[in-house]
């Protein structure tokens, strides 16, 4: 996508980012809802994005949160976004489901295409989904930080987002896992159950599985492929 119509100057997103890569989340925040004009946080209810979502809430619970709803989320995800429903209320939450069913991908691809193409399957049921809620934007934010994936080392806090075409902010983006747990545990931060049992990083049922001593915070994603990223953000 063009990068032609931004809300900011890319000089603009340079200078924030240089500004704040070390500042304080909530401070992040707080600019990001002043200088963009239209922005949303999309959140997979992971450790980070609850601890963004709870700061948000206390900056702003008007604003606008979305999440990607692939129908194949762990019964946990589904139990921890209801959770999050009841202690935050936030009235701006808007699913986002894929234009195809399981079952109407299965008939079209053929059964478990997970198994056989995750990168069709991640296209079909998140990234096609995500193109559709951005074009509706100025900003999006997410919780990816710089420690999470060798893919994400050179994460800003404010980025010009060349694939979508708008003002991509990451506010943990200098955090490490540490911080993102010790503020859930002093806020009293909802997570998902499913991280008490080794899964740092939650995608679907079918692509997801524990990670091992020594691997990386992403390693249970697609186990398996080389594939690290579902193309949101890379």
């Amino acid at each position: 996508m063009s990068v032609a119509n931004l809300a900011l100057q890319s000089t603009e997103i340079e200078g924030l980012a240089a500004e704040w890569q070390h500042g304080r989340p909530e401070d992040i925040l707080r600019i990001a809802l002043e200088r963009v004009p239209s922005i949303a946080l999309a959140c997979s209810f992971g450790a980070e994005d609850m601890v963004l979502l709870d700061m948000l809430m206390k900056l702003n619970p008007e604003t606008e949160v979305f999440y990607l709803d692939t129908d194949l989320l762990f019964p946990e995800t589904y139990a921890l976004i209801e959770q999050a429903k009841a202690r935050y209320g936030i009235p701006n939450l808007r699913q986002i489901r894929p234009s195809l069913t399981v079952a109407e991908q299965a008939e079209q691809y053929g059964d478990a295409l997970w198994e056989r193409d995750p990168n069709l399957c991640c296209n079909l049921r998140k990234v096609q989904s995500l193109t559709t809620v951005l074009a509706g934007l100025d900003g999006w934010i997410t919780g990816i930080r710089r420690d999470q994936a060798p893919t994400r080392a050179n994460t800003q806090v404010f980025e010009v987002d060349q694939k979508f075409g708008l003002v991509k902010v990451n506010p943990l983006a200098f955090w490490t896992w540490d911080q993102v747990w010790a503020y859930i545990r002093e806020h009293e931060v909802p997570y998902n159950a499913l991280q008490d049992e080794g899964y740092p990083s939650i995608g679907c049922v079918h692509c997801t599985r524990p990670v091992r001593p020594g691997e990386d915070l992403r390693a249970g994603r697609w186990a398996g492929f080389e594939k690290t990223e579902c193309g949101l953000h890379r």
